[in-house]
């Protein structure tokens, strides 16, 4: 390896290549500005960086003083001196150079650590339609990978390209002091230097670009058949013994890529190390002749100076070489991360945003118009309301805008035309807080963090008492099952919740709901993936709550809106109909048609009580 530890100049990517970040002032600027608050720590780091390189050159110069006014004069005071002194400044040039790395390495990390928080905040603002049109490993990657490299930039290529052509400039101003013409010669195998340097890079490149391809499809590999799904997916269909000689087959390519990487690596280290010693034999051979032939004056320390100096040249030069691809690297860093926090945020504050002391959950929707894309309108001309107390019950085909409906009103998205009345103001002259602190939303595919079931509600009242924990169980038909388990609620829930049933998880998240105490409450659908018994254990749960609170039911099943207020049928995000179950049912409608299909066998059974049986879909 050179001095540098590196393998030459790196290579771009065709697709670096042709997406290169356009390098302007204010680009760099807005860089820059990440190390305002640090420049008094910075120009520590830029003192001790020229500090630490105009010493580490020194001892090379005093190997001079040390041949001819201590060896070859024969000077056993000079000699010591010198000796003593050329490990003073070694020693002093590495203490410095560890200060300056700890002060770089201080100044990354708390600049990574702020753009971290300020990206994370700033993540946190983004609308749902930000994270439903990006790829969420595309977001991770720019949370941890980009950011990260950050650290990386500010560590090596920016202290690189100072404390390189530092050195490689005094290198050269001690060099020609010296002797001007051995410093040409010295300078002369430079080139030779080079040519190893970027014919074992294209080499390792492109071993590496192969290598990383293959691991690319080892990780896929893993992903796939490591996880739950895969696994199970895996043994359903037994085939344990394909997936491992699939896997054997990629790894087995992959450690003979390794082993090409590995060797063209030995190759160029054994054509550097020549040509490494080719310039010290070309000094000395020079320096000789003119030493024995031309001009007596030159001594041999002077030489050794010239051959030390060169040796130190080789390291920056290398370096500064791979300075262009990593700056094209880094500026392409920057340009990711800035993209992200350069993108507004579809749902704001008002300037003056409403925060009311209390809310009674009431809901408006007048001639509302939403799409996602413009050429598709999800809901047209949406009007209704939701008065204090009582009950609206939503049906209609999937597909229809039911979702999307409830998702406006707590401003996970916001009107395209019309408006959304909360407690008689528009959702978008509310606070947010105070909008989405008095709603609660029970949703169809529950989402519990990867914890305890105490931490999962306490997600919704982080200061709730045992006792309100135990009763919002209670209410929530869970709390038999919690006290049936060894942890209570210290039970751990899994990832995604996937220790629990679906029942479970939807009468845990019935709970949290109960903790928040919202206003009003949405049931999305929160019934329909659930078996007969684990539907009538929720119906019970829901019941009581939708009779003395203001709630919305998108209904998948009938038995979950027979005691709604009203019940509104969308189709082609219209209000088609709306109006009770029993008006609706004969009305030859919509509801009709969705009653007639899903529900004529239960039908003849149904009491009179229109406790329809449980589990027919609407």
């Amino acid at each position: 390896m050179p001095p540098g530890g590196r393998l030459g100049p790196g290579y771009l990517t065709d697709e670096e290549k042709q997406n290169k970040p356009k390098v302007t002032k204010k680009l760099i600027s807005r860089i820059f500005s990440y190390l305002k608050p640090y420049k008094l720590q910075l120009v520590f780091v830029l003192g001790a960086i020229l500090c630490s390189s105009v010493l580490t050159l020194l001892p090379s110069v005093l190997t001079g003083k040390i041949i001819d006014e201590g060896l070859i004069a024969q000077n056993m005071k000079a000699l010591i001196f010198y000796i003593v002194l050329s490990f003073g400044v070694t020693l002093l040039a590495n203490l410095i150079g560890i200060l300056e790395s700890y002060l770089n390495t201080w100044i990354a990390q708390h600049i990574t650590f702020d753009m971290r928080n300020s990206m994370y905040s700033h993540l946190q603002k983004m609308s749902m339609r930000f994270f439903t049109s990006n790829n969420q490993g595309d977001i991770i990657t720019r949370m941890t990978s980009d950011i990260s490299g950050v650290q990386q930039i500010i560590t090596s290529t920016l202290t690189s390209i100072i404390s390189n052509t530092v050195t490689l400039t005094v290198a050269l101003v001690l060099m020609f002091s010296e002797n001007w013409k051995l410093a040409l010669v010295g300078i002369a195998v430079v080139p030779l230097f080079v040519i190893p340097t970027r014919s074992a890079g294209k080499r390792r490149w492109s071993i590496t670009k192969d290598s990383q391809a293959c691991s690319d499809e080892i990780n896929g590999i893993l992903n796939e058949t490591l996880s739950v799904s895969g696994q199970l997916l895996v043994k359903q269909f037994g085939m344990e013994k394909r997936e491992y000689d699939n896997y054997k087959s990629i790894n087995k390519k992959m450690i003979g890529l390794n082993i090409k990487e590995s060797m063209a690596g030995r190759w160029f280290r054994m054509a550097l190390g020549t040509f490494t010693n080719i310039g010290p034999m070309l000094i000395y051979l020079v320096g000789g002749i003119i030493m024995m032939r031309f001009d007596k004056t030159i001594t041999v320390g002077q030489i050794s100076v010239l051959v030390a100096l060169l040796g130190k040249m080789y390291m920056p030069v290398n370096q500064l070489l791979n300075i262009q691809v990593d700056w094209i690297r880094s500026m392409a860093m920057f340009t990711r991360i800035f993209d992200y926090y350069d993108m507004k945020p579809e749902i704001e504050n008002a300037e003056n945003a409403i925060c009311p002391d209390s809310a009674v959950g009431e809901v408006e929707f007048r001639n509302v118009r939403f799409y996602y894309e413009p050429d598709r309108e999800i809901l047209h001309d949406v009007s209704f309301t939701l008065t204090k107390g009582k009950c609206i019950a939503i049906v209609g085909p999937s597909g229809s805008g039911k979702s999307t409906l409830i998702n406006l009103i707590p401003r996970l998205y916001d009107v395209i035309d019309g408006s959304v009345l909360f407690d008689g103001k528009d959702v978008r002259s509310l606070d947010l807080g105070f909008l989405r602190d008095n709603i609660g939303i029970v949703s169809q595919e529950t989402y519990l963090f990867n914890g305890t079931i105490r931490d999962n509600l306490l997600y919704a009242k982080p200061d709730a008492t045992e006792e309100e924990l135990i009763e919002a169980c209670k209410r929530a038909n869970i709390y038999d099952f919690i006290e049936n388990q060894d942890t209570g609620l210290d039970t751990v829930v899994g990832n995604r919740g996937l220790k629990l049933s679906g029942g479970e998880k939807q009468r845990i998240s019935i709970a949290r709901i109960l903790l928040k105490d919202p206003a009003l409450m949405i049931f999305d659908e929160a019934t329909s993936a659930l078996d007969s018994i684990s539907e009538q254990k929720i119906q019970d749960a829901i019941e009581p709550l939708i009779a003395t609170r203001s709630s919305i039911l998108i209904a998948h099943r009938l038995s979950t809106i027979l005691n709604a207020d009203e019940i509104l049928v969308i189709k082609d995000g219209e209000i088609a109909e709306h109006g009770t179950h029993q008006e609706l049912v004969g009305a030859g409608g919509v509801y009709t048609q969705l009653y007639e299909t899903q529900f004529s066998k239960a039908a003849d059974t149904t009491p009179p009580n229109l406790g329809y049986s449980e589990g027919e879909s609407i």
